[in-house]
């Protein structure tokens, strides 16, 4: 089996914008992602939407030469130890080459380029049921978010607008 391999995206390639927009795609029809493919807007919208970001962080994973997997993710700012984080907003991996390493070769990415840029943290979010994701996540070091015992977990929220 060919090795995986991973690289930052340079965005203004169109071979990795074309990688980003079908593995965001594939990750947004999984179950797991909301079982629908990103709409035409989305799909226009992706790369010019990332590019203008001003702290975007993308990688993409090749498996002989197939793109197969991507971490798309956001500096983020820590108040309380006043230091940038990383917080990885999607992380797909094509199905047929799940249970590879592929995710956590992503993940090691991600970690190397947040410690490179002296972040304190890496923060994500996972659905409680996807149970292989959390195992991975877990198994990289992810925990949940707890400052306090009696205080509980931290809770993720969102309102659409």
């Amino acid at each position: 089996m060919a090795p995986v391999e991973v690289v930052e995206a340079d965005l203004s390639r169109p071979d990795h914008q074309e990688a980003v927009v079908s593995l965001v795609d594939a990750y947004a029809r999984d179950p797991m992602g909301g079982g629908e493919p990103l709409s035409a807007e989305a799909r226009g919208g992706l790369i010019p939407g990332l590019r203008a970001h001003p702290t975007t962080l993308v990688f993409l994973a090749y498996l002989g030469g197939r793109a197969v997997g991507v971490a798309v993710c956001f500096l983020g700012f820590s108040t309380f130890a006043a230091k940038p984080l990383v917080n990885v907003h999607d992380l797909g991996v094509l199905p047929e080459c799940r249970g590879r390493g592929v995710g956590r070769l992503l993940l090691g990415a991600v970690e190397r380029r947040a410690r490179a840029l002296g972040c304190c943290k890496l923060t994500l979010e996972v659905l409680e049921n996807n149970r292989p994701a959390r195992a991975l996540y877990e198994s990289v070091g992810f925990a949940p978010l707890t400052y306090q015992e009696s205080a509980g977990g931290a809770l993720f929220l969102s309102k659409k607008l």
